[in-house]
């Protein structure tokens, strides 16, 4: 079983989609007992990788047992076990959410929901840049159809806008790909940066633009400024707890340009800095543009949507200026800002149910029928979004400050973290105003037509979030331990190369004519 440890968490949601799509006559009731039973499958399997990775072992898997490059290959390391487990982890808090009664407006949501966990665990994995791409397009088929679940008019036009713009963001990354194998001879991700140092300098500056053309489609996912507008549009159109999944997307091209920028652009000198010094100025950008979309939210939703553009910001320093302790730091911030985000649009969903037609606007409306449960919550999750002490928010930002302190514009960083901190409080505070502390509006008093019926399913997500980002907290020293672990497995590259490839020199690539 531990052979096949690092397909599991691509298998299980696939075997579960199939069989959601065989059940698809047999009712709500099973469709549900299958969704849940696997992903929670999926979280233990999550819990098991992450255990078995902090032996500092790199598991390679290769499927019809094809040697690399030549075949497909699974990576399982410190940095992709983490991923998957924290993926599942949050796929479990989505599903117990949704079967509260989001999954019944339409019949095929459990099959997305496990065709996305499939996509999303696929890229943590693959060892392989097309391979990547094949997953990318995987969670993103699955997300087209979990965005317009529900159906409507605003879905229907974020939806169109979201295909049209990742139909792109996909021609370009298959361009890219098409054009660095014809150079290259490989697109596994080891192989790749072992290839990169043997470019003619005649070639070289061709190269480092496709190299470019592919960090910008990664960019695209993690919606970085000027192409990040996308975002906030799209999470506000999906059903809440769809939204809280969708979290870990923009995640996904943070992943993939950190992995490209360690194991592959690092190997040659002519790609070391091909990032530098733009990547720093566009992870700035994303931070204000974030700050300045908080403060113009007139949702919930929206608010919670610009909170996750600058958790993108914020995790791109790292990989505009990759060491162990920015990335380190970066990791650790990624987890619990990833587990923030999430419970953040969980409470949305808990506050639009019961202020009925007024939902999450920041706008008066009835008074909340569990107000105790859903305050104390939603004081302990606005504390660690916003980075005040002691929370997980707070050592985050801390670690991530005092990471950048080296780096070439550290007063700007800091302005920027401290700011959108700040900013965020202010925000948080001002939807804490209009949720929790003003009365009731006089025309909402009393009604009797906003019966307020307790969702289990929604309470028991907010409950298991909320225990996670506490026990974030309270366990910082081992999580920032493994984060550090992580962060020196992933920069210490000449690890990976006997562990994928062997022996380097025996790989025979194709070259271009």
């Amino acid at each position: 079983m531990m052979a096949h440890l690092p397909i599991l968490p691509v298998l299980i949601p696939l075997a579960a989609a199939v069989l959601l799509l065989i059940a698809a006559n047999a009712g709500l009731a099973v469709t549900r007992a299958i969704s849940v039973a696997s992903l929670i499958l999926l979280a233990v399997v999550g819990a098991v990788v992450l255990d078995a990775a902090n032996d500092g072992t790199i598991r390679v898997y290769r499927l019809g047992d094809w040697p690399a490059p030549y075949g497909i290959v699974l990576v399982l390391d410190r940095l992709s076990a983490l991923m998957v487990a924290l993926t599942s982890f949050l796929g479990v808090a989505v599903v117990l959410a949704a079967v509260s009664g989001t999954d019944a407006r339409g019949r095929y949501f459990h099959a997305f929901l496990q065709f996305q966990m499939m996509g999303l665990n696929g890229a943590f994995l693959t060892g392989d840049l097309f391979n990547l791409f094949v997953f990318f397009e995987i969670l993103l088929l699955a997300s087209y159809g979990l965005l317009v679940h529900g159906g409507g008019l605003q879905r229907a036009r974020a939806g169109i806008a979201y295909v049209v713009l990742n139909l792109s963001g996909s021609a370009l990354f298959l361009i890219a790909l098409g054009l660095l194998y014809g150079f290259l001879g490989t697109l596994n991700m080891v192989d790749f940066g072992v290839a990169l140092q043997s470019v003619a300098p005649v070639d070289q500056g061709v190269v480092a633009v496709m190299c470019m053309l592919l960090v910008t489609v990664f960019l695209l996912k993690a919606a970085v400024l000027p192409i990040g507008f996308w975002l906030p549009h799209v999470y506000t159109a999906a059903t809440l707890p769809v939204a809280a999944l969708f979290v870990i997307m923009t995640k996904v091209g943070i992943y993939a340009a950190l992995r490209v920028t360690t194991i592959g652009l690092a190997a040659a000198p002519f790609t070391a800095d091909l990032l530098q010094p733009w990547l720093t100025w566009l992870a700035l950008g994303t931070i204000a543009l974030g700050c300045v979309g908080m403060f113009a939210a007139t949702t919930f939703g929206l608010l919670i949507a610009n909170l996750v553009i600058i958790s993108g910001g914020t995790l791109l320093l790292a990989v505009a200026e990759p060491t162990v302790t920015s990335i380190a730091a970066a990791l650790y911030y990624l987890v619990q800002t990833t587990l923030v985000t999430g419970a953040l649009f969980l409470i949305a969903d808990a506050l639009s149910r019961q202020r009925g037609d007024v939902a999450d606007r920041f706008t008066d409306g009835p008074r909340l029928q569990s107000f105790t449960a859903i305050g104390l919550i939603y004081l302990v999750i606005g504390v660690a979004a916003c980075g005040a002490p002691p929370l997980s928010g707070f050592l985050g930002k801390i670690m991530v400050m005092q990471a950048m302190s080296g780096s070439t514009h550290p007063v700007l960083v800091w302005t920027a973290l401290i700011v959108s901190g700040f900013a965020a409080a202010l925000v948080l505070a001002r939807a804490a105003s209009v949720f929790f502390w003003e009365p009731g509006a006089p025309g909402f008093a009393d009604r009797p037509d906003l019966p307020y019926v307790p969702a289990r399913g929604l309470s028991l997500a907010l409950v298991v979030m909320f225990c996670a980002v506490v026990a974030v907290s309270f366990a910082a020293a081992p999580v920032s331990s493994y984060a550090r672990a992580t962060a020196e497995q992933i920069l210490a590259r000449e690890a990976y190369v006997p562990a994928v490839l062997g022996d380097p020199a025996a790989v025979q690539r194709e070259r271009r004519p």
